[in-house]
């Protein structure tokens, strides 16, 4: 009997999988193999949360694979060695895998694919990640959008690809010597925060419970942190628990308004093809314009701002909600980015490698594309002039307090409208909180004239 290689990468699930389905067409037996990468210590653009949760997604895909008759393979180090060993341990005629968005995945691809054709053997790569990547989004020139509004309307307009349901059946063979399922051990790592329930079938259930009632108020409550309104599918999406296809037909089918959550998923995307058509938006500015900003150098600022000590309560929260869970609130992460990079006047490189260092749901590329969003220097970014205040922004979407006193005690004795309010120069809000380590007035001119003379 024929065999092939499914290998495993940011698609973790059984249903609608496009390239476990493609393999699964061909009637062969399936080696589901997923390859642990092999640094250990720090990493700049991961950490704990996030392997964290790897880790569960991965045992639960184990469980579910195992439900239908497969077992999961663990291997460990570079992807193409280690596919080729399987490929001859294993007689495997071809390997499937979905593409990935990222600079780092495309090169493994490209050295896959050559091992692969070196072996005797044929790559498959497939579509998943996205609904609509890469070049298949263009301007009326052929050329990739730089602006989203154009992008989203371009984007809206395509034929959407159909959803397959969970793979029932499938067959492995037996005796592939296969490493334990990897813990955080893995890469010399130890848990540091309450991080959201791993698997498949949670990411299932949290995407049931949103289309069940948030989603119909999502438009109007997206934006306040205290509010069970968004999806929390950030992460899901991330490693693949479930699809994009399966998001965006579900939430077309339930959404009222004028389509605010499928616009999240659009933003997804359009950062995606930004990183695909510009990939130095990793290194350097994505605008030319604001490539010689004169940031200031990272010292105890950049410290109180990573521990929630900065004196801006909303800004306090917000950090310490990342530190402990490995999750935060979009609209919080647009406060805390334009607070760093406008008040504090850092890079926001800084501010995004510790993002992906902390974060459940890091994507490089709607990382990225937010942290210049907010500094004002990527694609359709927000004008550098257009500064946010912590203090108006707590006292918009955080009106009662609610979010502040969860995550910052100190807080909870204090009126909601000492929240929302500068205090008076080397003042504190209460007795045991820091004073504002800034006078947001004064950065907000400082960083208008640090742009201005770029």
């Amino acid at each position: 009997m024929q065999r092939v290689i499914h290998w495993f990468r940011r698609d973790l699930r059984l249903h609608d999988n496009t390239a476990l389905r493609a393999a699964h067409a061909t009637g062969a037996e399936i080696v589901p193999v997923y390859i642990v990468s092999q640094w250990r210590g720090s990493h700049g653009w991961t950490g704990a949360p996030r392997q964290e949760f790897l880790c569960g997604s991965l045992a639960g895909l184990a469980r579910n694979l195992q439900q239908i008759g497969g077992r999961l393979i663990i291997r460990q180090g570079a992807a193409d060695e280690e596919l080729a060993c399987l490929l001859k341990e294993t007689g495997a005629q071809a390997i499937y895998f979905n593409r990935d968005p990222d600079p780092f995945g495309r090169k493994m691809e490209e050295r896959v694919i050559a091992m692969a054709q070196e072996s005797g053997a044929v790559a498959h790569a497939f579509k998943d990640i996205a609904i609509h990547e890469r070049d298949e989004v263009l301007t009326g020139k052929g050329e990739p959008f730089r602006v989203f509004t154009p992008y989203a309307r371009a984007w809206r307009k395509l034929p959407k690809p159909q959803v397959h349901g969970a793979l029932r059946r499938m067959q492995t063979p037996a005796g592939i010597p296969s490493m334990e399922l990897p813990a955080l051990a893995a890469w010399g790592l130890k848990r540091s925060a309450e991080i959201i329930e791993p698997g498949e079938d949670a990411a299932r259930k949290r995407l049931d419970a949103f289309m069940k009632g948030p989603i119909l108020q999502y438009q109007e409550l997206r934006d306040f942190p205290a509010a069970t309104a968004t999806s929390r599918l950030s992460q899901d999406l991330r490693f693949g628990l479930v699809s994009a296809r399966e998001v965006y037909t579900r939430a077309v089918a339930r959404e009222a308004g004028d389509g605010t959550y499928v616009n999240e998923l659009i933003w997804r995307e359009f950062y995606m093809q930004i990183l695909w058509h510009w990939p130095h938006v990793l290194d350097r500015e994505f605008n030319p314009e604001y490539r010689h900003v004169g940031w200031f150098e990272p010292g105890s600022d950049f410290e109180a701002w990573k521990q929630g000590r900065t004196g801006f309560p909303i800004v306090d929260a917000a950090m310490r909600q990342l530190n402990a869970t490995g999750f935060m609130h979009n609209r919080l992460r647009m406060i805390v980015a334009m607070f760093l990079t406008k008040d504090l006047h850092l890079h926001w490189r800084l501010g995004e490698s510790y993002f992906m260092q902390h974060l459940v749901d890091g994507e490089i590329a709607s990382n990225n594309g937010g942290w210049q969003w907010s500094a004002g220097t990527g694609a359709d970014a927000a004008p550098y002039f257009r500064i946010q205040n912590p203090w108006t922004q707590s006292a918009r979407f955080d009106p009662k307090g609610e979010f502040i006193k969860q995550w910052v005690p100190e807080l909870r004795d204090v009126h909601p409208a000492l929240l929302a309010a500068a205090p008076s120069p080397g003042m504190r809000i209460c007795k045991g909180y820091p004073p504002p380590i800034v006078d947001h007035a004064q950065e907000r001119e400082t960083a208008l004239k640090l742009f201005k003379m770029r």
